[in-house]
């Protein structure tokens, strides 16, 4: 086991994973509920750890599938499908590796991909397996919204993300929309994404 996966498990055994806060964020709440909310379709969560806003995008009648390298997190998050009394059927959790959809079986085409805290964590070449493989699985008009970390940013297995990078990756398949600065941590951001109809 990498570093890094044994970092997040020893998170997840420990109830010490600060990013899995149970709150779905005020960004997606206001993408989702918010004018100009799109049509529920369906939904791929990269990164979804214990299932938080899988969850929440299934009671607001989306198709959800949620993907985590972790294998605790993706159990904890069958465990809260579990008691949730309605609103989850529409959701299915996968593990594995984001950046090789393939090999987990997700498939077919999505309206909405999430990301919160996933992308930044990969390596340069992971990122580019990751932005092939959702180009591949989102229909024209599709909404990307990711958060992730930028500069500055000091732990090995995190590399920060700036909007340059994210034009030069997602360029072909994809517009970038809009960037909300964050403030916790220092440098990071929401960017939104929207499916070209025909990659460049």
């Amino acid at each position: 086991m990498s570093f890094r996966k044994r970092f997040f498990e020893r998170a997840y055994e420990r109830d010490k994973a600060r990013w899995d806060t149970g709150i779905t964020p005020p960004e997606v709440v206001a993408f989702i509920e918010g004018a100009g909310r799109p049509t529920p379709g369906r939904a791929l969560d990269l990164g979804c750890g214990t299932g938080t806003n899988a969850l929440y995008l299934a009671r607001h009648g989306w198709d959800v599938i949620g993907v985590d390298f972790s294998p605790l997190a993706i159990r904890r998050a069958e465990e809260k499908r579990a008691a949730v009394a309605s609103g989850a059927s529409g959701v299915t959790f996968l593990q594995g590796d984001v950046s090789a959809l393939d090999t987990i079986g997700v498939s077919g085409q999505f309206d909405f991909v999430l990301d919160i805290g996933c992308f930044h964590s990969l390596s340069s070449s992971q990122r580019t397996a990751y932005v092939s493989g959702i180009a591949d699985r989102t229909r024209a008009g599709a909404t990307v919204l990711l958060f992730a970390f930028g500069p500055p940013l000091h732990l090995p297995w995190r590399h920060p993300t700036r909007a340059r990078e994210m034009r030069q990756r997602f360029g072909k398949a994809f517009e970038l929309v809009d960037v909300e600065r964050g403030t916790t941590p220092s440098g990071a951001a929401w960017f939104r994404l929207e499916r070209r109809a025909e990659i460049t």
